[in-house]
């Protein structure tokens, strides 16, 4: 009587029709081993809210394929008849969201479930631009029609927490079992509505070590292109996902692969052809990667510093060449890089400026004398710079020596540090003692004058890092 009136007050009447066409194959708890364990007990809760009030709901998509594998989901989405309306209605702090296609976020504290209607099947009038990309289209449907609408066989199965069971429509199951990448309906008309799906196969198949079937495979190379014309934002968002993964140079590997870097990351090959580039960013992609498996957080602006470094690198020895001074020119070489990469990933204003900050501390860490070590210890990105210097030295791009010095400065004490300052001083003496030396020509020739080694005040404030190939 209770579910009556509920229904009857959120009107499902307006929702759905519940009479399916197409039958899964149903798989319970014995068939498909999911622990109950690895759900999350909100999304629990939001399934059983919408099931009490008369509707369908299951957990859905990526985290049903992740239980199924046996790892612990990061995010659950849910799936329902109901409309984006009616799930609002029932939780206290839920929104509704997106223009392309509406969804509801739920909020349990800083814990945000996505709640999505079943969708129909595409309509023809449904707006798309010049190529067939779908601009926006929130036809509601079926279960089996939201099935045939979802991207891969592995992300379209519905898991139920209150029967423990799972409906799979396309073989998902299967082709988990035999670790398959399988695009759901023709390959070629599936990436022309969504290109970013073709970023996805890579992203899957690279964080699960799945083979990306042939025939989903094929149409890519050929289809690329069609990404530049998704909106940056979705671009971008997707480039995250895929660094983020855990599996990102795998990911980056499988990227070139099926010729998709192209427009994104445009100099990755050029990069990657170069010994020193290449190591460089093997060894940042490695380090992002244990990190992540690790739990320790990551930072996009060192992400992304690390892959676009090698084409500030080019940028500032060009203006360099040119007469400009190093400072001066690094900071331009960062402009046109951030201009250009901005355009084709929608970089955001924090990102672009941690990854600034990471680029121009860089010299900085040359200096080694007086106060100027101090006060780059108190710089606010002081770590994401120092972790960089040490990526640096580790490529062979500048002297090890220098990572070693500032390791040995973080961890000293006070005597410590003004112990090493002073050898940096005392060697540096040196240096300019042994330039100061008269040169003769046959052993014979007077010693030439004004040439005292002695740098001017701007000199020194503008002075060329020494070491490495980078700061050559």
């Amino acid at each position: 009587m209770i579910k009556k009136f509920i229904r009857r007050m959120l009107g499902v009447k307006q929702a759905p029709p519940s009479t399916d066409q197409t039958e899964p194959q149903v798989l319970n708890q014995q068939q498909h081993g999911i622990d109950p364990q690895l759900l999350s007990a909100n999304a629990v809760r939001v399934t059983h809210t919408l099931q009490d009030a008369g509707f369908k709901a299951f957990v859905v998509g990526g985290a049903v394929r992740d239980l199924l594998l046996g790892v612990k989901p990061k995010d659950f989405d849910i799936a329902t008849n109901a409309t984006p309306e009616q799930v609002k209605r029932l939780f206290r702090r839920a929104f509704i969201i997106g223009k392309r296609f509406q969804i509801v976020h739920v909020m349990f504290g800083q814990d945000l479930l996505e709640v999505t209607t079943f969708r129909g099947a595409s309509s023809d009038g449904a707006p798309k631009d010049e190529h067939g990309r779908v601009l926006r289209d929130n036809t509601f449907g079926l279960q089996h029609e939201d099935a045939v609408r979802r991207d891969f066989t592995i992300n379209a199965m519905y898991y139920d927490p209150a029967s423990q069971t799972v409906l799979d429509y396309h073989g998902g199951i299967a082709d988990i079992r035999n670790k398959t990448l399988r695009i759901i309906g023709a390959p070629e008309a599936r990436y022309r509505e969504d290109p970013i799906r073709m970023l996805r196969a890579v992203r899957f198949a690279a964080k699960l070590g799945f083979d990306i079937d042939p025939s989903t495979s094929a149409p890519v190379a050929v289809m690329a292109p069609l990404v530049n014309n998704v909106p940056a934002a979705r671009v971008f968002d997707e480039m995250l996902k895929l660094l983020m993964s855990g599996h990102a140079l795998a990911c980056l590997q499988q990227l070139r692969k099926q010729g998709l870097h192209h427009g994104l990351l445009p100099l990755l090959d050029v990069v990657l052809e170069q010994p020193l580039g290449a190591r460089f960013v093997t060894l940042a992609l490695d380090n992002t990667d244990q990190r992540i498996k690790l739990g320790k957080p990551v930072s996009p602006g060192f992400l992304f510093a690390s892959l676009l470094w090698h084409q500030v690198l080019e940028k500032w020895t060009a203006y360099r060449a040119a007469g400009e001074y190093p400072i001066p020119a690094l900071h331009l070489a960062a402009d046109d890089v951030l201009n250009t990469q901005t355009e084709k990933l929608a970089l955001q204003r924090k990102i672009g400026s941690d990854m600034r900050d990471i680029w121009a501390m860089q010299p900085r860490f040359e200096r080694r004398t007086g106060k100027t070590p101090y006060k780059l210890l108190e710089h606010t990105r002081f770590r994401a710079g120092y972790d960089f210097l040490l990526l640096r030295c580790a490529s062979g791009e500048i002297d090890s020596a220098i990572g070693e010095w500032w390791t040995e400065f973080i961890e000293g004490d006070g005597p410590g540090r003004e112990q090493l300052l002073a050898q940096k001083s005392r060697a540096e003496d040196s240096a300019g003692a042994s330039k100061k030396r008269p040169k003769r020509r046959g052993g014979r020739g007077r010693a030439k004058t004004g040439d005292s080694g002695a740098d001017t005040s701007a000199e020194r404030g503008n002075a060329e890092p020494s070491g490495g190939e980078g700061n050559q």
